[in-house]
Formats: structure tokens, sequence, C-alpha cells
């Protein structure tokens, strides 16, 4: 007799509505079901589960999840996608910290701008500080 989802849920470290809504997406094969309607787990399909826990912390989207599944669902052996995947997403990152480390510089410029303009007290339609900072582009 399997898990419920309750029980499948909390043996995973996720909770049932996640499990539900996994399922839903085609992560998980349909339940088996009691016959009163409840869904029925393996230990096997609780390990998917935990799988997919672990994948999201790595920031993995539900559709890479998928697909690396699939992969191993259909006799392959998905690491090298998932090396394709986890390879894609570090380059992502590196292009958000240099977007970050660019913004931080212009903030910081501009702070240093408004400490000078307050004390001259240049006027400004609306606010100096945001009215002379130079267009970056993100």
């Amino acid at each position: 007799m399997g898990m419920t989802v309750g029980a499948a849920a909390e043996a995973a470290g996720v909770s049932p509505k996640a499990v539900r809504l996994w399922e839903s997406k085609g992560l998980l094969p349909p339940a088996q079901r009691t016959e009163a309607g409840y869904r029925l787990f393996t230990d096997e399909e609780v390990g998917v589960l935990r799988f997919i826990r672990q994948a999201k912390a790595l920031d993995l989207s539900l559709g890479e999840i998928k697909d690396i599944l699939d992969l191993q669902r259909h006799g392959a052996t998905p690491c090298r996608r998932v090396t394709e995947l986890l390879d894609a997403h570090l380059a992502e990152l590196d292009r958000t910290l240099a977007d970050l480390r660019a913004l931080r510089r212009s903030l910081t410029a501009v702070r240093r701008a408004a400490r000078e303009s307050q004390r001259r007290g240049e006027d400004a339609l609306i606010c100096q500080i945001i009215e002379t900072a130079p267009t970056t582009t993100r």
C-alpha cells in the first residue's frame, strides 16, 4: 500500500500542494488512487519528489526538471543535460552579477553627486538627483 499525498509530501520535505502541482505538470505520473479517490505514492515516487525539491533548490525550472525526468524515464542518463542546464544558469547568474555591479557603481556615483548638488542647492522639476543621473542600459 502506498502513502497518501500528505505522508509522501512530509517524507519528501515538500508541501502537499507542491506534490499536486508537480503531478499536474507531469513531473510525476498520475498517482494510483484508492477506491475513495485518495492518491497513493510509492517510495520511488517520494524519491522523485526529493529529486524535484533538490533541483528546485538549484533554481531549475519545472520545465527543466521535467526534461531531466523525461530523459531518465526514456532510458537515457540525464547528467549531460543537467550539466548543460547548470552551465546556462551559471552564465545567467554571471550576467546578473555583472549587471548588479554596474548598477552599484551607478548608484554610488549618483549618490556622491547628490551630496554635492545638495550643498549647491540646485533646483529641479522634481528631484535633481534623478533628473541629472546618467542613464545606464540594463
